[in-house]
């Protein structure tokens, strides 16, 4: 089923949920999920159609200073439980995986609120995140992304001193022959496309809502 196959009250209830998730209304958002379950709307088109757009919304608000990261937070934790509303009622034969990513902040470099807002991103459109925090060493992400067997490591720096860190991921990941098995996709403050490109990244983001199209472009 494809979200032009929905009758238009159908699509109304996808777009009232999209926006009860945008308004943090999280009594509202539940009883709409539970709403489109009982109406027998596919659940995979709730979640890719109302979620999808509900995290690009959201990141705009942020962008455009209505929403401060702890709405990010709640807005995305919101968006973890109407997922799972849905995602319990898909038949396991229909359930795809997850793309895996893994994302942390650099090593000698302790900002958060950056790669917050876009693992939350990224979260919330539907990837499995694993946040490594700030401070994170080559090592610790590439043994991290081979644990969980991720598609991809996103590395985040704020600082023009910890820039070069970012490529020494990339570089390690080469030297142990490992570069083909993840995507990497880079950002932060200092950081530009031209970098990214130079350094050998796969992908780069200028903010949040970029670096989670580049993820999905990359992941596709």
């Amino acid at each position: 089923m494809q979200i032009s196959d929905l009758s238009s009250e159908e699509k109304g209830l996808l777009d009232t949920l999209r926006d009860a998730i945008v308004a943090i209304d999280e009594d509202r958002a539940k009883e709409i999920a539970e709403n489109i379950i009982s109406q027998k709307i596919d659940p995979t088109i709730a979640i890719r159609y109302s979620i999808a757009d509900a995290a690009i919304k959201v990141g705009e608000k942020f962008d455009n200073g209505a929403y401060f990261l702890p709405h990010l937070v709640m807005a995305g934790d919101l968006m973890d439980a109407v997922g799972a509303i849905l995602e319990n009622n898909i038949p396991a034969e229909k359930i795809e995986r997850k793309k895996i990513i893994v994302i942390g902040t650099v090593q000698g470099d302790m900002h958060s609120v950056g790669k917050n807002l876009v693992a939350t991103m990224l979260k919330a459109g539907g990837f499995e995140v694993h946040d490594m925090g700030v401070d994170v060493t080559s090592i610790t992400f590439i043994e991290k992304a081979e644990e969980v067997k991720a598609d991809m490591i996103a590395l985040s720096s704020l600082l023009t001193t910890t820039m070069p860190y970012q490529k020494e991921v990339i570089e390690d990941l080469g030297a142990m022959g490992l570069r083909d098995q993840f995507k990497v996709m880079v950002g932060g403050g200092p950081v530009t496309e031209v970098y990214a490109r130079d350094i050998g990244a796969d992908g780069y983001g200028r903010d949040a809502i970029e670096a989670l199209d580049e993820a999905k472009k990359l992941l596709s």
